[in-house]
């Protein structure tokens, strides 16, 4: 798959060539971390930091809101790895710092090596000292402390004069079991796809920023290899993950979809589609991927409105269940139910809702038998939501923090709170 490259200099988006030589400035990082996010993980690279220049740290921390990132750039520390995992880096990249002892503390599914190359040497310090030690023998020294490899390919970098896919074959194989990451020298999306199909990542950076290849094209690149014309089977889910139905999808709507952040596929019968244009039953794009043998499409979306399926229905197989099922319900009573309903007598009577949710909590602690738990955690989970819709939050938002806390590596004792103590 592709991995679009953010790299940061001076507080701005730039590429550079062979690492030295500004080719542009792309301003804001922030909206290419949201636009590239939509198709995945994206790599953001400290340049000031890795050359021990400043950093721009306060303004990656802002990007780890936007887009699931792999950091790198002047990472020396095990703490700061730590530092940048517990802010919710999906990864940390690490380079010249990456020895045994370093990556023994941190988890090795969350690291990816730095290895950066002239003629197939490894090369440091910006890029600037052979070391005289080939790529393939440094994996081989880090084999099992690293979950993926990133090898750039430092005489091709920014230059879009076509990746060395024959080398990148023969790291695959040295990668062993860990991931590999190819850059340097991409030029057009037939280049991701015969990558992908070794198994290997692409970075991109320049060619997405001068237009050699969309974002869409990139990102489809594997799909179209298969079957260049399309339509592709799209599964279409809510943030939950469930799905709402079945669509198809072309070059055009992931295009479109893609750079407007809305719902777009292809109708067989009507051509170009955006969800909701005539219903009103809208979807902001949240996320797109590819599945594992690359012959269909996930689209993850925030369904508004009345729902997805053309019947009126939330899904194409019902109204659907679980907890989006029950914030749905809580809403729509709180806006249609008459005056003294208990939905509506708990969101306006906070003492209330208050003592409910201490009493589900303590009926819960108590309870021992499966059933019986279930039920009370049913009961509390109703309650929860209240609160939930009260203070204007969603089940997402409570994911998106669980799914935060999980990428943390530093942990709290989670000592209870003393009597008495209060919020």
């Amino acid at each position: 798959m592709m991995i679009p490259s953010i790299d940061l200099q001076g507080g701005r988006t730039v590429q550079l060539v062979g690492g030295r030589d500004l080719a542009l400035a792309a301003g804001d990082p922030a909206p290419w971390a949201r636009r590239f996010g939509r198709v995945g993980e994206i790599a953001v690279i400290d340049l000031d930091a890795a050359l021990g220049e400043g950093g721009n740290a306060d303004l990656i921390a802002g990007l780890l809101d936007l887009a699931p990132c792999r950091v790198g750039g002047g990472i020396r520390s095990a703490d700061m790895a730590r530092r940048w995992l517990d802010l919710g880096a999906a990864r940390v990249i690490i380079g010249t710092a990456a020895d045994p002892a370093l990556l023994r503390q941190l988890p090795p599914e969350r690291v990816i090596v730095a290895l950066d190359a002239r003629d197939k040497d490894v090369v440091v310090e910006g890029w600037t000292k052979r070391t005289g030690r080939r790529v393939a023998d440094r994996m081989a020294e880090l084999a099992g402390l690293a979950g993926g490899f990133l090898v750039t390919s430092v005489e091709r970098e920014g230059r879009m004069v076509g990746a060395d896919l024959e080398w990148a074959a023969s790291l695959q194989k040295a990668a062993g079991g860990a991931r590999l990451t190819f850059a340097g020298g991409v030029s057009n999306s037939d280049e991701i796809a015969a990558l992908d199909d070794l198994g290997i990542d692409v970075q991109v950076g320049m060619a997405l920023y001068t237009g050699a290849f969309t974002l869409a094209e990139g990102f489809l690149a594997p799909l179209r290899a298969r079957d260049p014309r399309g339509p592709w089977p799209t599964v279409v889910c809510d943030e939950a993950g469930s799905a709402l139905g079945l669509v198809w999808s072309t070059l055009e709507s992931v295009t479109q979809a893609l750079d407007t952040g809305r719902g777009v596929y292809h109708s067989r019968r009507r051509g170009l589609w955006v969800k909701g244009q005539e219903s009103g039953n809208t979807q902001e794009l949240l996320a797109m991927d590819l599945d594992c043998d690359r012959d269909a499409l996930r689209v993850r979306v925030r369904q508004r409105g009345d729902g997805f399926c053309h019947t009126g229905s939330w899904t194409c197989w019902g109204p659907g269940t679980g907890l989006q099922a029950l914030e749905r319900t809580v809403h729509a009573r709180l806006q249609d139910a008459p005056a003294g309903s208990y939905t509506r007598r708990l969101f306006e009577d906070g003492d209330l809702l208050t003592a409910k949710l201490k009493e589900e909590a303590a009926e819960l602690a108590a309870a021992r038998e499966p059933a019986h738990a279930a039920a009370e955690a049913a009961d509390l989970i109703y309650f929860t939501q209240v609160a939930l819709a009260r203070a204007g939050a969603s089940w997402a938002d409570v994911a998106g923090v669980l799914d935060g806390r999980a990428r943390q590596v530093t942990r709290r004792p989670g000592d209870a709170k003393p009597e008495g103590w209060q919020p």
